[in-house]
């Protein structure tokens, strides 16, 4: 069933339960007022009949012919019928219409000898209700009855019994017709709902179906292919653009995969060509030990430069969840900068530390840590003149405790900066002077410092040097803390000229 099947048919069914509550809540509201409309023309034209009548102490009077009783037509064109009749239940007086007699003679015995009875019956295929009266005389003595009388000439009876009816079928007709208007409107309300509804969700949900026709045509062959987005500014759009942002990462990263096989193969084969030709030559004849020696010396180099590589690509190949540490040591970046800078590097009189008095506690990795300054290290000799000092910085910056590594070389050209930590980059400019490397470094620095939950950004200004720094979490001080390192002064602070940015 389609998303726009379910939709009609929901909102049809709500519209379906709306209409017949308003069409039953109408009509019920319609039959009751209709029906105390009757009643109360009933009461009215009873309380003109008690009216009529002159209730002695001991007599109640019917004055026949003397006082015209005009009732009125109600609303439907339907008139009240009448009978006055004495307590022997003979006929005193009626009104003029041809049901009276039959309908009221036989009602006369149904209903209940009480001052006041209402009953509903069926008669001759019509629906009545009846009413009837009983008036007797204010004290409890009764006079006698009249025989007969002239016209004009007072009646006496002991009690006098006033009944009532008015026919309900001109209701009942009524209510017919409400029904059949009310479900015959609320049938077209309904239909015309359901082929409009059906239209606007299909021409709602067509955006939907754009996208999934789209998204059936994409194939790895063009990752330029892109969802339609309609500017409708609703949720629909909204998924369009969420989705094809989803793509562009989609495309950026497997560009990216692309471009990493590609250097990687290009890295690994050369050093394999490389020695390869090496061996092929040195196979081709008898040569000296001398010669051998030279070749397997070379092949060393380039196999120890093929698992530099190897190992580099294994690093940046495993999954973010193996990369994740979960037993990290409590470091106190201070003492330890303080040792590491006093380890054998090839331009140690170079380096400077710009280290803090106090401590400054983080949570990491020992060796991967040293690894990463040494990556970091490492760049910065690799791209500034001997003699030129590298400084290391460190700072506290919000709960965060900064390591940055700054250097006075020839700097990285802005178009460049942003793809340095991406595998196997290497800058024109880097080529061109003939800088050794394979362009991992500084995206194995990264992967590091993500992994122990940090961050390593750069800022650089060609011509005057390039700077690392490297964020890391800071962590509350430990109770005792082991001693892994000397307890040697750190080495004075130096200026290295280049303020790192934040």
């Amino acid at each position: 069933m389609t998303l726009t099947t379910r939709l009609s048919l929901f909102f049809l069914t709500m519209l379906g339960i709306v209409l017949v509550g308003f069409s039953t809540m109408l009509y019920l509201l319609a039959r009751g007022h209709l029906n105390r409309q009757e009643e109360e023309r009933l009461d009215a034209a009873m309380n003109t009949l008690v009216a009529a009548v002159e209730v002695g102490p001991d007599r109640v009077e019917w004055e026949r012919g003397e006082r015209h009783l005009t009732l009125g037509q109600g609303v439907f064109g339907d008139q009240i019928v009448w009978q006055v009749s004495d307590d022997k239940g003979r006929v005193v007086d009626r009104s003029d219409q041809p049901a009276s007699e039959d309908l009221l003679a036989e009602a006369f015995g149904s209903l209940q000898d009480t001052d006041q009875a209402r009953k509903n019956v069926e008669w001759r295929g019509e629906r009545w209700q009846l009413s009837q009266r009983w008036i007797r005389p204010a004290s409890g003595k009764l006079a006698k009855s009249s025989e007969a009388g002239q016209v004009g000439e007072p009646t006496k009876y002991p009690a006098l019994s006033i009944t009532g009816a008015v026919s309900l079928d001109p209701v009942r007709v009524i209510l017919r017709r409400l029904a059949a208007v009310l479900v015959g409107l609320s049938m077209a309300i309904w239909l015309v709902a359901l082929f409009l509804g059906r239209a606007v969700s299909r021409r709602a949900l067509q955006p939907v179906t754009r996208m999934a026709a789209s998204a059936r045509g994409m194939d790895a062959a063009d990752l330029r292919q892109r969802l339609p987005v309609t500017r409708t500014g609703d949720e629909l759009e909204n998924l369009a653009r969420a989705f094809n942002g989803l793509l562009d990462r989609l495309q950026e990263s497997f560009e990216r995969q692309q471009r990493f096989t590609g250097d990687a193969s290009h890295q690994l084969r050369n050093p394999l060509a490389a020695m390869l030709g090496q061996i092929e030559v040195a196979l081709r004849r008898e040569r000296p030990p001398q010669e051998y020696q030279r070749v397997l010396t070379s092949v060393q180099r380039q196999g120890l430069h093929l698992r530099q590589i190897v190992e580099a690509l294994l690093f940046l190949a495993r999954a973010d969840a193996e990369a994740h540490l979960p037993h990290l040591e409590h470091i106190d970046l201070t003492s330890w900068l303080a040792e590491h800078v006093r380890r054998d590097h090839p331009r140690a009189t170079d380096l400077r530390a710009d280290l803090p008095s106090d401590p400054r506690w983080v949570e990491a990795h020992e060796s991967l840590l040293s690894q990463l300054v040494d990556i970091l290290v490492e760049n910065a000799m690799k791209y500034s003149e001997p003699g030129t000092p590298i400084t290391l910085r460190l700072r506290s910056e919000n709960a965060r405790v900064c390591l940055s590594v700054e250097d006075r070389g020839c700097g990285i050209a802005v178009e460049d900066l942003g793809h340095v930590f991406e595998p196997f980059y290497r800058s024109p400019r880097a080529r061109s002077n003939g800088v050794s490397g394979i362009g991992l470094g500084l995206a194995i620095a990264e992967r590091i410092a993500v992994a122990l939950g940090g961050t390593i950004i750069g800022a650089s200004e060609p011509g005057q040097g390039s700077c690392f720094t490297l964020r890391l979490p800071s962590a509350p001080s430990p109770d005792s803390v082991p001693n892994r390192i000397g307890d040697g002064p750190p080495l004075p602070p130096q200026d290295a000229g280049l303020s790192c940015k934040k």
